[in-house]
């Protein structure tokens, strides 16, 4: 199929997607434990995710990463799907486990060679490599240690990037350290829906510290070893909060959300501080951050880039159904609202809008950093049709709203320079399994045969046509 399916926009009006820039950058996003597979192969040790999926009830249908999308095996297949589409740039992780099995020790020079292999034949192909260095599979043994609650984990995670970079780092010039704190800390830590499944709360922010001082602490070492110039970042999943009302209330309920899912990161990493009402909150309930001297300058060591990841945004309540301020236990109430508004298949709500007033906020509070896509995609029920071919117009319309936020939201002022759509292939989505495809490419599970969906085909022909290649 070789249609031109990107859409014009409104009768009289230009699309704004249109404006973005030749030098714009375009490419898809994937993470190691979700498409690798080969989890016991040429020295990989377990990770946290390998040992969460083990454990009963914790993933829909008993799913594990074991194979995925059997990408170790099959990366030249995948790297050329990418030149295929047209892409500059490949957003990739390393896995932790596979480069220094048991989180300690030297390097496994197996598990090295297959990233220099994919570097390689990224560049081969005309396509930029985008490491990310950390996706989430901790080596078991440093959770057994403690985890990310634990400070040591922060040095052992500077340990390892230094492998990373001592092999690739004159091949690759973009480095992002971590991959969504929050959902490593709060989901992973706190709420237990994510591995390694603890519900702690008191870990859970011991984890967010820790996290931001093992990516000051990579940035301090990758910038050291750094022989050419670097573009160094960290990826934030960014959720706008706002409030249902201009209630006392309701404001506080957003501001308190706002500070723990957004500003507790981002102040630390630009401002070389925690937000005070979000220490102050905490206080309230017990907890404070693990911060000992020097560790704030340390954070916000300069970084190149800011890695955005958006897929909704969230309406708060103070009051719940009955409108009462407090729950039984006194605490105040924060309800997120449910409108009614379309949604994807993981009934997170469709909102660009809230995107593009996102990435005008982080232009006017956190200027002077440029600004990446770095995730932004949805899951539907996808239906293959005979010849495995999805017609999913639902992900067009999704990516088109999407990308039209992102060039709104640079015409205001924001400094965005690339969108990396997730994600390349359907593949193993942490607690959910295989159960929601987000790819713009179809993955036959029995079969592991790739076919580029309707959107892969949208997305191909939107680059060459902003491009001008046609």
């Amino acid at each position: 199929m070789d249609t031109d399916l990107t859409r014009p926009a409104a009768p009289g009006q230009a699309d704004p997607i249109d404006t973005l820039p030749p030098t714009f950058r375009w490419g898809v996003a994937t993470s190691s434990y979700q498409i690798e597979g080969a989890v016991a192969e040429d020295g990989r040790t377990p990770s946290i995710w390998d040992t969460y999926c083990g454990v009963p009830g914790a993933v829909a249908n008993g799913d594990t990463g074991d194979v995925a999308c059997d990408h170790y095996h099959r990366m030249p297949q995948d790297v050329a799907l990418i030149a295929d589409l047209g892409l500059d740039t490949y957003r990739f992780s390393v896995a932790w486990p596979r480069v220094q099995p048991g989180g300690g020790g030297p390097a496994n020079p197996a598990g090295l060679a297959f990233y220099d292999r994919l570097v390689d034949e990224l560049l081969g192909r005309g396509v930029d490599p985008w490491v990310t260095l950390y996706h989430w599979d901790l080596p078991q043994e440093l959770e057994d240690a403690g985890g990310w609650p634990v400070r040591d984990t922060a040095y052992r995670f500077a340990d390892y990037v230094e492998m990373v970079f001592a092999a690739l780092g004159d091949r690759v010039k973009t480095w992002t350290t971590l991959n969504e704190p929050w959902c490593s800390a709060m989901l992973g830590y706190a709420y237990g829906h994510h591995a390694p499944g603890r519900q702690n709360f008191a870990d859970g922010i011991a984890a967010v510290h820790h996290l931001l001082l093992g990516h000051g602490l990579a940035a301090q070492r990758l910038r050291a070893a750094a022989s050419n110039p670097i573009e160094l970042g960290i990826t934030l999943n960014l959720a706008p909060a706002d409030p249902e009302t201009g209630s006392a209330a309701d404001r506080d309920a957003a501001r308190y959300t706002d500070g723990l899912a957004n500003r507790i990161y981002l102040d630390p990493l630009f401002h070389g501080e925690y937000p005070q009402d979000v220490v102050a909150d905490l206080a309230a309930e017990g907890i404070s951050l693990p911060v000992q001297d020097g560790d704030l300058e340390i954070i916000s060591t300069p970084i190149d880039v800011l890695g955005v990841n958006y897929y909704f945004g969230q309406l708060l309540s103070g009051v719940d159904e009955h409108g009462r301020e407090r729950d039984e236990q006194g605490h105040p109430v924060r309800r997120v609202i449910r409108r009614d508004l379309p949604r994807t298949a993981m009934d997170w709500e469709i909102v660009p809008e809230s995107f593009e007033e996102l990435l005008v906020r982080l232009h006017r509070d956190y200027p002077g950093v440029p600004l990446f896509i770095t995730e932004n995609g949805a899951a539907f029920n996808d239906k293959p049709d005979a010849d495995g071919f999805v017609a999913d117009d639902d992900r067009v319309a999704y990516l088109t709203e999407h990308l039209q936020a992102v060039a709104r939201a640079r015409q205001a002022g924001a400094d965005v320079r690339g969108y990396f759509a997730w994600s390349l292939l359907d593949n193993f989505e942490w607690a959910y399994g295989y159960d929601k495809r987000f790819g713009i490419v179809r993955v036959d599970y029995d079969t592991q045969r790739r076919t580029p969906k309707r959107s892969a085909h949208w997305y191909r022909d939107t680059i060459r046509r902003v491009r001008g290649e046609r």
